[in-house]
């Protein structure tokens, strides 16, 4: 009997011909025991497929499409890739620096793509493909364990392949894969030195657990002992990782990284309760049963998002929002995502399908659900993360197109992908991302020059990369020295009252040594004006603050304390409301690479001021922001007050 409740695993007995239950209560974290797990995976009945849907799941999909045309679409375009992969070779062991993840994603693409088209046709040669797919890598030496991202998503591109065809794939086949998903993946941590990431806090801990955990239940019958132990390590050690998840559901990596860790730990979940009925309890992390309302908080007006840390500000649709929205019945979660789906499938290629879609795109066939047609919206206006990266997000409205939002970071430059951009923003407002946040600089061609990008010291080569500093970012800048990596910023000041909306960080940790005090708070006027107000105090006299705002505007003309800003038809005035003595705005270029190793940053530039201190130490600068029509303003209105009287 299988059972898939959130947390309980019903254990089943027979008294005179009548089922009784007898629940099992977990609780996070697990503390499952090994002989426990053992005896799960004895009582899994055989046959496939099993890992995330089984054959009645299968034909359940099969017979509702019709129910649902943007599912319906989907399928289509499931089908049309599948279509375009039978003439495409398989791929080979080719690395990109240290890495062979490129080839691995490409695998998973592909494997579940064709497998899904095989469970919605029944057309063989989509299972033939697949397999020579599968047979393909499996003849690679390894599949570079000292990166083990390859090899965890290669072991779930060949788990996924292996369960949904395993009636398809012909006995030697069959053996040759699963020998593969063992020796090449699976078995990894236990008899080799390549298990550093175990215990990872990461993104990798998510992802190596997940993709490990498939690969075991994938071939239960044949290797129980080993798929036990997998199932037992990952209980142990995945909370780590989803400890980040705490307390409001933030990811502190970024919303790039956020779909990425949670799109495997979503998997994770779901291979243990299809295979063995119950996650023992890994979704009662805290902060996980909220973190569905992530991406549609960090994502501003502008359908960009708030790319703190190393990640991009594109928004594409993401299959696990369709599983948190049906698990946690929170539709609203799914904001805007069926349109974006809709038109990403409308513009894509007909006969490739969905060749440049997520790679895991096939599974959201499987979580679609048909929720209410406009759910009625309980997120936030004003949301604070909590947690080590704290990060703070306002908006006008969750319906009006026009309305204006600005997100806000604190915490540390040496967090996990973390770059010097404490204290620094985004700002939307008609539509438009005028305050952008230039996003990660490219891994191959850092370390390609042998520079060390993950070595997070003050003096590491990280900091030298523009995109990484905090000379490219939209906060503060003192006597042009770097932020502390070593420092940590909290929020030290928050209200959602709607009458006068702030966020506070105290900044003072990342500028150790250059200021005993620094101090940044963001509101947003109820005219969807939005005030940044900076207090710093313990300057040496004569030092010289850089404030900064890099954006995609034209600005208009300089050398004065207002500045008209245009992008797309649309303006936003930025107004000096404190300063020194003689700030006036001035551009600088952020499109030309300033090192032979940072990338350009066409069409962007960075309006700023610079502001000197007096002899007292003591700087205020403020700044507001006012959206087009500009005859709004209430600047004239506005009485600067201390951030302690906010």
């Amino acid at each position: 009997m299988a059972c898939r409740n959130l947390a309980t695993f019903t254990l089943c007995v027979i008294v005179s011909g009548w089922s009784v239950a007898a629940p099992k209560t977990y609780r996070y974290p697990p503390t499952t025991t090994l002989p426990e797990i053992r005896e799960g995976i004895g009582r899994v009945p055989s046959g496939h497929p099993r890992l995330l849907a089984t054959r009645d799941d299968f034909a359940a999909l099969r017979t509702s499409l019709s129910d649902d045309p943007l599912r319906q679409m989907l399928a289509h375009a499931v089908i049309a890739h599948a279509d375009h992969l039978l003439t495409v070779p398989p791929i080979e062991r080719k690395l990109r620096g240290r890495r062979l993840l490129g080839e691995s994603r490409r695998c998973v693409r592909r494997v579940v793509t064709l497998a899904m088209a095989y469970q919605l046709t029944g057309n063989n040669a989509f299972a033939r493909r697949a397999t020579d797919e599968m047979l393909a890598v499996s003849r690679f030496r390894d599949w570079n364990p000292s990166h083990f991202l390859d090899v965890a998503e290669m072991t779930f591109a060949l788990a996924i392949g292996y369960d949904w065809l395993h009636d398809q794939i012909d006995e030697a086949s069959r053996t040759r894969i699963r020998k593969a998903i063992v020796e090449k993946g699976v078995a990894l941590p236990f008899n080799s030195r390549h298990k550093g990431w175990v215990r990872s806090a990461n993104n990798w801990g998510q992802v190596c657990h997940g993709g490990l955990t498939a690969g075991a239940l994938a071939v239960l019958e044949d290797e129980p002992e080993l798929a036990a132990q997998t199932v037992h390590n990952t209980l142990r050690n995945v909370t780590r990782s989803m400890a980040v998840y705490a307390p409001r559901g933030s990811y502190p990596e970024g919303p790039a990284y956020w779909s990425y860790g949670t799109s495997y730990n979503v998997m994770l979940i779901g291979v243990l309760e299809s295979v063995l009925g119950t996650d023992y309890g890994l979704s009662m992390a805290p902060g996980f049963s909220m973190t569905g309302q992530y991406p549609a908080l960090a994502g501003g007006p502008s359908d960009l998002f708030f790319n703190y840390a190393d990640g991009g500000s594109s928004r594409n649709p993401s299959p696990i929002l369709f599983w948190f929205a049906s698990r946690f019945n929170r539709f609203d979660w799914l904001r805007g995502e069926r349109q974006r789906l809709s038109e990403l499938l409308a513009t894509t290629e007909a006969s490739r399908g969905a060749s440049n879609l997520d790679r895991f795109l096939p599974l959201a066939l499987l979580w679609m659900k048909t929720g209410p047609g406009k759910p009625e919206c309980a997120l936030p206006l004003h949301w604070q993360s909590g947690g080590e990266t704290p990060i703070a997000l306002h908006r006008s409205s969750w319906d009006d197109p026009a309305a204006t939002f600005v997100g806000f970071k604190a915490g540390s430059p040496s967090a996990n992908h973390g770059q010097m951009d404490i204290g620094s923003f985004v700002l939307d407002a008609n539509g438009v991302r005028w305050a952008v946040d230039l996003g990660a600089e490219g891994y191959h061609g850092i370390e390609s020059r042998g520079m060390n990008l993950w070595n997070r010291a003050q003096n590491s080569d990280r900091w030298t990369i523009f995109r990484q500093q905090n000379h490219g970012h939209n906060t503060l800048v003192i006597d042009d020295q770097l932020q502390v990596a070593k420092g940590h910023a909290g929020m030290a000041g928050f209200s959602d009252d709607a009458a006068f909306p702030y966020s506070i960080a105290d900044l003072t940790p990342v500028y150790a040594g250059q200021a005993t005090s620094v101090a940044r708070g963001i509101a947003l006027l109820p005219s969807g004006e939005v005030l940044l107000q900076d207090e710093l105090g313990g300057l040496k006299p004569g030092s010289r603050v850089r404030w900064g705002m890099i954006t995609p505007a034209i600005p208009g003309s300089l050398k004065q304390r207002s500045l008209d800003l245009r992008h797309s038809g649309k303006f936003l005035r930025a107004r000096i409301l404190s300063a020194g003595p003689n700030a006036t705005w001035h551009v600088l270029d952020t499109s030309r690479p300033r090192h032979d190793w940072d990338s350009p940053n066409t069409g962007t530039r960075m309006t700023a001021f610079e502001s000197v201190a007096p002899a007292s130490g003591r700087l205020t600068l403020a700044v507001l922001f006012t959206p087009g029509p500009l005859n709004k303003s209430s600047g004239t209105q506005i009485k600067l007050r201390p951030l302690k009287k906010w």
